[in-house]
């Protein structure tokens, strides 16, 4: 396994994403990880270069607040785009970035491609559920217009993922909406519901906000706006109720003495509850393996998100996905022919 990192992308970059880098290269020693950016300022933060990395150089870099499409046009040699041409080169088999999402998106999609029979790329980001589990939530911000037959393959992609990331045998795949009735929903969402209806996925119907986090399905479909607006009220709920817990647990003296005996409990829930786990959403339908990591990645971040990539190309999920999107359309052609 080979994964080409964006030393360049995130907030604290490139210290953060070396430290990650160096931590996957001596724990993955089967793998090869690509630092990619300005060798000069990576090489600061890497005393020494372990076995299974090594860097690969880059002069310019997306900033957030750019238009990322211009950007990739005018500057030219960036990190983020240099990582997507090696792995159109067959260089790397995986990119990663915490950089620009935009970039990253238009990078990835420009250079590698789409799977076979996949029309839009989407991003899938696990969530948190009280069963103890994940449940992927696709497009959370890659197509903000998409049409049905685009959600469909969100759909069969956000299934596949939990399949091989998660483990979940047979994905239970739900369509969020306004409510669980199949004549609500806006023009988009009653047509996609109708592919879904006649696709012989394991689809459960739709689903409304709260069933995301409940355990009730695996594989969440929704427009990337609506996604989008989700995963950020989604983490600042989370950091909402966490600062309104720690404000509390200071108040009162056996306040304090509880949250100490609760200790282990709560730091049980926040490493499952931490995008960390996962170390980023993946963008699905590209040719390869793409992991965006959020911008405030910490070393542990990056870390588990080369160790997602990795598991992601051993399982071949690529592969599954062209796999059920030819039995999906090799069945529409059946009804076709026999209607």
């Amino acid at each position: 396994m080979r994964i080409a990192v964006d030393a360049m992308g995130g907030d604290r970059a490139p210290q953060v994403v070396v430290e990650g880098a160096v931590r996957a290269a001596r724990a993955f020693l089967d793998d090869e990880i690509i630092l990619v950016g300005q060798t000069e300022r990576i090489q600061e933060y890497l005393p020494e270069t372990p076995h299974g990395l090594r860097l690969v150089h880059a002069d310019d870099v997306v900033h957030m607040h750019e238009s990322p499409v211009e950007a990739l046009r005018r500057k030219g040699n960036t990190s983020i785009g240099r990582c997507a041409e090696l792995a159109k080169s067959g260089e790397v088999d995986a990119i990663l970035s915490a950089g620009n999402t935009g970039a990253a998106v238009a990078a990835a999609i420009l250079s590698m491609g789409t799977l076979e029979g996949i029309r839009k790329p989407g991003i899938a980001a696990p969530f948190p559920t009280l069963a103890g589990g994940r449940c992927v939530v696709i497009d959370v911000g890659a197509n903000v217009k998409p049409r049905p037959e685009h959600m469909l393959d969100y759909g069969i992609m956000g299934a596949e993922y939990a399949r091989a990331l998660i483990g979940t045998a047979e994905p239970r795949i739900g369509l969020l909406n306004i409510g669980a009735e199949d004549a609500k929903g806006n023009e988009l969402v009653k047509d996609t519901h109708t592919l879904f209806k006649a696709s012989h996925l394991n689809f459960v119907g739709n689903i409304e906000g709260p069933d995301i986090f409940s355990g009730r399905v695996d594989a969440v479909v929704c427009d990337g706006f609506t996604g989008n607006v989700l995963l950020k009220v989604a983490e600042g709920v989370a950091e909402a109720l966490v600062g309104a817990l720690r404000n509390a647990m200071t108040e009162k003296l056996r306040y304090k003495i509880g949250a100490a005996l609760c200790k282990p409990a709560f730091k049980k829930v926040h490493a499952e509850c931490s995008s960390a786990a996962y170390g980023g959403a993946q963008l699905l339908g590209v040719d390869g393996i793409c992991i965006i990591a959020h911008g405030s990645s910490d070393p542990e971040a990056v870390f588990n998100a080369i160790r997602v990539a990795s598991e992601l190309s051993r399982n071949h999920v690529n592969d599954h996905i062209v796999d059920v999107v030819r039995r999906i359309k090799n069945q529409a052609g059946v009804r076709s022919a026999t209607a």
